[in-house]
């Protein structure tokens, strides 16, 4: 599913495409600013949005074997919920039946 796919269901429960998209859009929004400005944003039974650290480091170029020093950086990071996962995990068994 992607973002317009996303609207176009959210459309169906709340009237019209118009006020889903400034819903999707206002929600992303949100999340993206709040974590970028170092806030955690959890949604309860859905999962927790953060930022998190990736130190500095040494790594290898693989085709030269080359040191390569990586710059430290950061990165949004998403834990799924509880509720979330079981979902998952039960659309899994039903999806993994079928093969």
């Amino acid at each position: 599913m992607n973002k317009r796919e996303l609207v176009e269901a959210i459309a169906d429960r709340v009237g019209d495409r118009k006020t889903a998209t400034e819903a999707v859009n206002a929600v992303v929004d949100a999340i993206q600013k709040a974590v970028a400005g170092g806030d955690k944003v959890s949604i309860t039974g859905f999962g927790a949005f953060e930022m998190v650290n990736k130190p500095a480091r040494t790594a290898r170029n693989p085709s030269t074997g080359a040191e390569i020093n990586v710059a430290e950086s950061w990165a949004p990071k998403f834990r799924a919920g509880s509720d979330f996962k079981e979902l998952v995990n039960e659309g899994g068994k039903k999806i993994g039946k079928r093969k």
